[in-house]
Order: structure tokens, then C-alpha cells, then sequence
């Protein structure tokens, strides 16, 4: 799933777009223009946008296969109350 930009915190700094390894934001190079997702499913899931982001506007949504293939079953059932 793409990463997701909330634009009423996002102030357009452009972190995103730099920091991002498969060049999957664009930005329209006027001052204060909210990053757009434009290649969704080159995203690698890296969290890199998410981790740099000032202003923590970006959303990194997580696909199930890969909560499925990196979740603690341990963790999960300590959650449960087991």
C-alpha cells in the first residue's frame, strides 16, 4: 500500500521526495506544494519517509503479507491477554 501524506500537517518541504530510494513521490517545485504519491506500488515500505518527515504528515500503510511475515506471534498473544 502507498504511503499516505496528511496535508494538513505536511508543509511542503520536499523531505520526502529526497529521502525517498524508488523516487515514488513527485512535487510541483512551487513553495508549499504537498508531495504527491505518484508511483504507489514502487514503494519498498522502507519507512524512510515516515522517520525524516518534520512534521510527521506521512502515513506508511503496511500490506498484509508483510504484517503476516514480520508479526511475533508472541507479541500477538501477549496483546491478547494470553
Amino acid at each position: 500500500m502507498p504511503p499516505v501524506i496528511d496535508k494538513e500537517k505536511c508543509i511542503g518541504c520536499g523531505l520526502c521526495v529526497e529521502i525517498c530510494p524508488c523516487e515514488v513521490f513527485d512535487i510541483d517545485h512551487a513553495p508549499k506544494t504537498v508531495p504527491v504519491v505518484l508511483y504507489p506500488r514502487e514503494c519498498w515500505h522502507c519507512n524512510a519517509c515516515v522517520l525524516d518527515c518534520p512534521r510527521k504528515a506521512v502515513d506508511l500503510r503496511f500490506p498484509l503479507h508483510y504484517m503476516i511475515t514480520t508479526t511475533d506471534a508472541a507479541a500477538l498473544n501477549h496483546k491478547a491477554g494470553d
